[in-house]
């Protein structure tokens, strides 16, 4: 039973997460992880913040974004099946 994972869909333009102004003007930076349901159909079921960045504005603004993702679901011998994966979201200021 091979199953091809999910993943972000290359077709999508899925817009990347908003750097909050309060956190850059704070200088808050870090890594997200966020841990996501994603259904057969492609769309993000559940999105829970698997690591935080230690600043809930930016745990937000990750989340926020990727809940409005569309997704190529991952596939169980040829079809599309529910699964769960984990994307990294950077935050880093210039």
């Amino acid at each position: 039973d091979q199953v091809i994972p999910a993943g972000p869909d290359p077709k999508v333009h899925n817009r990347e997460p908003i750097y909050p102004d309060e956190a850059v003007r704070r200088g808050e930076q870090g890594l997200v992880i966020l841990l996501i349901q994603v259904s057969p159909d492609g769309l993000p079921d559940l999105v829970d913040i698997a690591r935080s960045s230690g600043f809930t504005r930016l745990d937000r603004a990750a989340r926020d974004a990727v809940v409005t993702w569309r997704f190529v679901p991952a596939v169980r011998d040829g079809q599309p099946v529910p699964s769960s994966m984990s994307l990294r979201i950077q935050f880093l200021l210039d």
